[in-house]
This record gives structure tokens, C-alpha cells and sequence, in this order.
């Protein structure tokens, strides 16, 4: 009985901090088509930040290879990926508000972990980006290729990191950093439950080290 007391005060502190996360938001977000259009652009800078520091840590060389090419792909790479994580922000939000009308704590988790499943999502997503980025990238640069081909040399890019992510540890590192904008709902609902933790953990000792003096 114990442990269940726990589990819910746990949660019910992880409730708390979301409720007032989510009412801070519906406060200041003001004008819907504003704040889009703010959140739009605030995601594309974020992912063409990520791009660069991806590239010019990961994959250097190339760069200096192909210096135009990855110029311009930087541009369909951050529209894209800010479609993706706005259209997110606004599924997060519409998983929260119905996670904080759950009663059951297995509920209420189970709202929260839809999160996970947009990450994995994203993998997909970005992969698609990149694909299409490039093949578009090729017609501007009057060298079409075929968007098969990109799928495919992209494709095996993933593969290879997923079957000895070691030996290919630059393509795992790469594709972390890009899909960094992606993961800030997961990111989020693990930072709000750490800090629940912490808060749940000094409440539980202080009344001891009071009782102590």
C-alpha cells in the first residue's frame, strides 16, 4: 500500500507542474496565427542550427566537398523539420490537456507516453526530409537525381548505424543532433518528472531531518 501512496503523490506533483506549464502557455500565447507563425520560424532556425552543428562536427569533409550542396540543403531542411515539430507542439499540447483530465495514474502516463511514439516518428520524418531535400536540392544544382536513389543512400545510412551504431557512430551522433527540436516534448515530460521526483524526495525528508533536530 505503501508504494501505490507513493506512485500517486509522485504523479500528483507531476500533474501539478504540467497543469501549470500548460497554463502558462494558454496565458501567453495571445493570437493563434501569431504565435504560429513565432513558433514556425523559431523551429526553423532551431533545426538549421542543428543541421550545421551536425555537419560541421560530424561530417567536416564533406562539407568542404560539397560546400553549395549542403548550403542550400539547409533550407528545405528547416522548413520541412518545422513543419513536423510545430505540427508536434500542437499534438503535445492536445495530449496533455487530456492527460490532466485522466483520474487513473496508468492513464495518465499512458497519455504522456504518445510522446515516445512522435519521437520514433520523427526517425521516419527526418529521413523523408533529407530525402527530399537532397532531390531537390539536385534539380536547383541542374544534377537531378532520383528521389529513389536519396531514399536509398539515406536509407542505408540509417541501417548501417542501426545494425553497429560503434563503426558507424557518426551517423547515429548526426542524426541525435538533428532530431533534437523533435525529442523537446519527450525531452520535457522527462525533465517535468525528474523534477517531481526530487520535489516528491525533499518533501519525504524533511519532515524526517525536522523531526530529527
Amino acid at each position: 500500500m505503501q508504494s501505490e501512496s507513493t506512485e500517486i503523490t509522485f504523479v500528483s506533483i507531476w500533474r501539478q507542474t504540467l497543469a501549470y506549464l500548460l497554463r502558462y502557455y494558454e496565458e501567453r500565447r495571445g493570437d493563434l496565427r501569431a504565435f504560429f507563425v513565432s513558433l514556425f520560424i523559431f523551429f526553423m532556425g532551431l533545426n538549421m542550427f542543428c543541421y550545421w552543428w551536425a555537419l560541421l562536427t560530424a561530417y567536416p569533409g564533406e562539407l568542404r566537398e560539397e560546400p553549395v550542396h549542403y548550403f542550400l540543403l539547409q533550407f528545405p531542411v528547416g522548413f520541412f523539420g518545422a513543419v513536423f515539430d510545430s505540427l508536434s507542439f500542437f499534438v503535445t499540447i492536445w495530449i496533455a490537456r487530456r492527460a490532466l483530465r485522466t483520474i487513473s495514474t496508468r492513464s495518465y502516463l499512458f497519455h504522456l507516453g504518445i510522446d515516445l511514439v512522435i519521437a520514433v516518428i520523427a526517425t521516419g520524418w527526418i529521413l523523408m526530409v533529407f530525402s527530399v531535400s537532397g532531390w531537390l536540392v539536385s534539380y536547383i544544382q541542374f544534377s537531378p537525381e532520383s528521389l529513389a536513389e536519396r531514399t536509398a543512400e539515406y536509407g542505408g545510412r540509417l541501417e548501417a548505424a542501426l545494425r553497429n551504431p560503434l563503426r558507424h557512430w557518426r551517423n547515429v551522433y548526426f542524426g541525435i543532433i538533428i532530431g533534437i527540436s523533435a525529442m523537446l516534448p519527450t525531452l520535457t515530460h522527462i525533465g517535468l518528472s525528474m523534477y517531481s521526483v526530487t520535489r516528491f524526495l525533499r518533501q519525504k525528508t524533511q519532515p524526517i531531518q525536522e523531526t530529527a533536530l
